[in-house]
């Protein structure tokens, strides 16, 4: 049954099944207690319903694109990152870009119809994963929308309308184990829809936090991009806040960014969640994911891949194991941060 899994907020940190995260655990001086290491691990459901692109992700063992073994896979390697001491990962319902970074994002990965639906193939596959993670206490941070998928919609209603099915999705399953992220990087000028831009995006997150069932309603945020300082207006009516560290390469502006979040004037205690960078350094005294820490924000492993893309967690076909010194790096940083 699902709801093995809890994730609530107390203050500034996190908490699964009512006690604080790596409990009681320090990491050379800092407090590692309460907060959320994770990894972008977007394309768990992906597919690609473009003809013309699909041959791009094809299995050079197989020379064929396959989304049941994709998704397969993933689940298999759930345990290995558990075991480590990750305890999150983001997917995404429209995934993410597998080439890393570019345009224009012609394959067709969305989750949702047109008119906002969720796709039986692609519920299938989230429910697996969800239900996994919730067997294995990792908390899934679900993203909705991507841009570069989200001109799939017909309109700002099926938006609305795939955003509530999201959410009541997750609410009927009995799932306690998700965070929801609305989009990613919401301030990114490719959203052809305006709710899903900085000026209205605030209008989902409020719309999130209405849908309740039993009493119970799900923990939201949104993501800004590299760099980005979140908006007052989603700040204030966020659970959580979401940044990303992409693009910034000095760790001392990951530090800073956590310091002017926090003086933001609609900014009360709640946790500050990086779960997208793709900075590394992992051996060296100085690096974004020991910034974010030194200040007290949980930070996320943003792996794009290096050779023509082919090998990092958001690269096509995903290799979901440990099979790049990149990888191993992180999982032992983790490691050895969580104690375990």
């Amino acid at each position: 049954m699902p709801g093995k899994t809890r994730i609530s907020i107390e203050d500034e940190g996190f908490l699964i099944n009512g006690e604080a995260t790596y409990r009681g655990r320090s990491f050379n001086g800092m407090k590692i207690e309460g907060l959320l290491l994770n990894s972008r691990m977007v394309q768990a459901a992906f597919d690609d319903l473009n003809p013309e692109t699909r041959q791009q992700w094809v299995y050079p063992d197989t020379g064929e694109w396959d989304a049941e073994r994709n998704v397969t896979e993933f689940l298999a390697a759930l345990p290995l990152y558990r075991e480590h001491g990750l305890l999150a990962f983001t997917i995404n319902v429209q995934g993410g870009n597998p080439r890393g970074y570019g345009e224009p994002q012609p394959w067709h990965n969305s989750g949702w119809t047109e008119e906002g639906e969720l796709r039986p193939e692609y519920e299938d596959r989230l429910r697996r994963v969800v239900s996994r993670a919730d067997e294995l206490d990792l908390v899934v941070i679900l993203g909705l929308f991507y841009f570069g998928q989200d001109e799939r919609f017909r309109d700002e209603a099926a938006v609305r309308k795939a955003l509530d099915i999201g959410v009541n999705w997750v609410l009927q399953n009995g799932f306690t184990n998700v965070l929801i992220e609305v989009n990613n990087e919401c301030d990114v000028p490719r959203y052809e829809h305006e709710i899903l831009q900085p000026h209205r995006v605030h209008e989902l997150v409020e719309r999130v936090k209405q849908a309740t069932r039993d009493g119970r309603r799900l923990l939201v945020g949104t993501s800004y991009g590299g760099g980005s300082i979140p908006g007052e207006r989603v700040v204030a009516v966020s659970d959580f806040v979401l940044v990303h560290g992409n693009g910034v390469e000095d760790p001392d502006r990951i530090a800073e960014m956590v310091r002017q979040t926090r003086a933001l004037p609609t900014y009360r205690p709640m946790p500050i969640l990086f779960n997208e960078d793709d900075h590394f350094d992992f051996d060296q005294p100085e690096n974004n994911m020991l910034a974010a820490v030194s200040e007290y924000a949980s930070w996320g492993y943003f792996d794009p891949g290096q050779n023509n893309y082919r090998d990092g967690y958001q690269s096509l076909p995903v290799n979901w194991g440990l099979n790049t010194e990149r990888k191993q790096a992180f999982f032992e940083f983790v490691k050895r941060m969580a104690g375990v």
